[in-house]
């Protein structure tokens, strides 16, 4: 299965196929460091699809781009084929297959092969229904040579980069990032989240717009929080984002949403003996080490970020890894991180910079993915500034805004800082299950001094008391 890679697609060229195939190599090659294990061309009609691969999942078989034949468009006996290229993670691929419509011969085991059938039984219907289905993270462009059409998506949050522009002959161009745009297009953009693109209407659709995503009156939710169902769905998203068949570990920075995610990591590890034929047949725990958890984490000498991930490490039992740098390294990093991160946003540059220090660190062990804490402030207001929120609508009103720009920044900087040194981060908290939970409960429990936030400091605080730690 290929994971976190680069793709590029160019469609509607007037260049002849040799040209053509020279050019989608030579752009291919600026994605590299996204995916250095192996790459894949296929030319389409007026177009070309490639495929930089970075392996997580069973690492020895086939690559991408994928293809299908399917009769075509006129009948007679005839075939075409339709040419897929995707960036990421279907974690409910299993579910997919298995309530399709009508068979489908897979012809591998990648998790991201589900989108063939998916679109070959809503191409017809709309495509919003398909899209809905895939709970993950990609970005993906898909060629069907039945009528020369093409079609561009991204996940719904925006956590695997896509971009978009417009060459002056007329030819569309997609890629993962900006390198492979920047040459050759009058225009170009940021792919939208959540939305696809088709030649045929030659515009952008939505197709991710849950109700806590939406804005105005009566947008507030008011349902009472629940904590075991919160705890449950974040269980479940770190479970689904521990499928790996390479060494993985954990982004521990010692505050609490990295070490939620290495706590229940730690304890889904343990129970990796007694697991249900389900968990070991999507992966849960393979290839990690054994049983226990690595973690990860930089600063500078004497940070109190390197004390607390140290304290949380020890507690958990993790096999921990500290790292750290100078001020000048990390000056020194800055022109390739920009670069890395195609942005000039100062705060994504200086948060980026010990990550993407950091990645490199991790490559150089073998490691190949992580899982990071990125989305959580944003749910539940876990910044300073949320704490002055003048009303709970205000409060869930700007957590929506902030989880909407993501894409823009803190995905942005978690993608690019580690695929530069071929590394995938993926983020349990931006699950879509788990968001669909945690941005369904009432905004005012999730103020400073509210009851119930109360209560359940007090009730940690209880625990932690009784546990003698």
């Amino acid at each position: 299965r290929s994971k976190m890679c680069g793709i590029v697609g160019i469609f509607n060229s007037n260049l002849s196929q040799p040209e053509l195939r020279k050019l989608i190599v030579k752009l291919a090659k600026r994605l590299r460091h996204r995916g250095p294990d192996w790459s894949g061309v296929r030319m389409v009609h007026k177009g070309a699809i490639a495929h930089e691969r970075l392996a997580i999942v069973d690492p020895e078989s086939g690559s991408q781009p994928l293809t299908t034949e399917v009769p075509t468009a006129e009948g007679g006996g005839g075939t075409a084929t339709i040419t897929l290229a995707v960036n990421g993670e279907i974690y409910n691929h299993a579910e997919i297959a298995a309530g399709l419509g009508r068979p489908f011969a897979f012809q591998t085991r990648s998790d991201c092969e589900c989108i063939l059938p998916l679109y070959l039984e809503h191409a017809d219907k709309g495509l919003k229904d398909a899209l809905n289905q895939l709970k993950g993270m990609f970005g993906f462009v898909l060629h069907d040579a039945r009528d020369g059409s093409f079609l561009a998506a991204r996940d719904y949050m925006g956590i695997i980069p896509l971009y978009i522009g417009w060459g002056a002959d007329g030819s569309v161009r997609v890629a993962s990032e900006l390198k492979a745009l920047a040459d050759a297009c009058v225009r170009f953009e940021a792919f939208p989240p959540g939305h696809f693109y088709s030649s045929k209407t030659r515009g952008f659709v939505r197709w991710y717009d849950p109700a806590w995503h939406r804005e105005g009156a009566g947008s507030v939710p008011t349902r009472d929080l629940s904590l075991p169902a919160l705890r449950q769905a974040l269980t479940d998203s770190v479970r689904r984002r521990m499928m790996s068949d390479v060494p993985w570990g954990v982004l521990l920075s010692g505050g609490l949403d990295s070490s939620l995610v290495a706590s229940i990591a730690t304890r889904l590890l343990r129970e990796k003996s007694s697991a249900s034929p389900t968990d070991v047949a999507q992966g849960v725990g393979l290839s990690s080490w054994g049983n226990k958890l690595h973690s990860f984490c930089i600063g500078l000498e004497g940070s109190p970020d390197l004390a607390a991930a140290q304290k949380v490490a020890d507690f958990l039992g993790t096999i921990h890894h500290t790292y750290t740098f100078t001020v000048q390294e990390g000056l020194d990093a800055v022109s390739d991180v920009i670069y890395t991160l195609e942005t000039y946003d100062t705060t994504t540059i200086r948060a980026a910079t010990p990550m993407y220090l950091m990645a490199r660190k991790i490559k150089a062990l073998g490691v190949k993915m992580v899982l990071s804490g990125e989305g959580a402030d944003e749910i539940f207001g876990g910044y300073l500034y949320f704490h002055k929120a003048p009303s709970a609508a205000e409060l869930h009103h700007e957590t929506v805004r902030k989880l909407k720009g993501l894409h823009l920044y803190d995905c942005l900087r978690a993608n690019k800082s580690t695929c530069a040194w071929g590394v995938e981060a993926r983020v349990p908290f931006l699950d879509r299950d788990f968001l669909d939970v945690a941005m369904s409960m009432n905004p005012a429990q999730k103020m400073c001094r509210h009851p119930v936030a109360a209560a359940a400091e007090a009730a940690a605080e209880a625990a932690e008391a009784a546990s003698g730690k």
